[in-house]
Parts: structure tokens; C-alpha cells; sequence
């Protein structure tokens, strides 16, 4: 015969009920990713306008110059949206957390 499996309570979900339920990623991960995501950008960002100020004042003449100083832009390019992404999510995250901590009663607001 097969198991039958238990019910649970009427009006009660249970924790992995929804099969398209997300994963949350914890606010202080998604924090240190948006800061490492950060710096990506600002450090590409400078290297960027270093090897361009380079390449217009000093005119190196290598030969792998001229396929080295475009590279900090195209990590650049590559950085804005990760950064922004990231930002957009730790801002929803940030959001709902407060959302979540307004519906839950103070001990204040508790009747005695």
C-alpha cells in the first residue's frame, strides 16, 4: 500500500509548501557583496582614467599597450550593472526586513 502523507493543519503553510519558494540571501551577505561589487567598479574606474592618462601622455609604443589600457574600461562596463543589481536587491531586502519588523508587536506594545 502507499504512505499516506500526513495532513497538515487547515489555514497553516508549511515551510516549503510553495514549490516556487526563493531562498532568501541573509542582508549582511548581500551587503559585503554590493561593498565588493563597489569597489570593483571605483577601483576599475581608476585604473580606467590611469591607463588612459598614460596612453595620452606617454604614448607607450609596446605592443600589448594597446590591448592592456582599454581592459579596466571593459571591467568597468562589466561592474555598473553587477553593482547595480546587487544594490537593487539589498535595497528590497533592506525594505521587507523593516516591513517584517513593523508587523511583529514591540514588548512595549504588548498588553500586560
Amino acid at each position: 500500500m502507499k504512505d499516506i502523507p500526513a495532513m497538515s493543519t487547515p489555514g497553516r503553510r508549511t515551510p516549503c509548501s510553495h514549490p516556487t519558494r526563493h531562498h532568501r540571501v541573509p542582508a549582511q551577505r548581500l551587503t559585503r557583496c554590493v561593498q565588493q561589487a563597489g569597489r570593483l567598479l571605483c577601483w576599475s574606474l581608476a585604473a580606467g582614467m590611469t591607463t588612459a592618462a598614460t596612453d595620452f601622455l606617454l604614448a607607450p609604443q609596446a605592443d600589448w599597450w594597446h590591448m592592456l589600457w582599454p581592459l579596466p574600461w571593459y571591467l568597468t562596463c562589466a561592474s555598473v550593472p553587477l553593482w547595480a543589481t546587487l544594490r537593487v536587491h539589498e535595497k528590497a531586502a533592506h525594505q521587507q526586513a523593516s516591513e517584517e519588523d513593523d508587523d511583529v508587536p514591540c514588548e512595549w506594545e504588548q498588553a500586560a
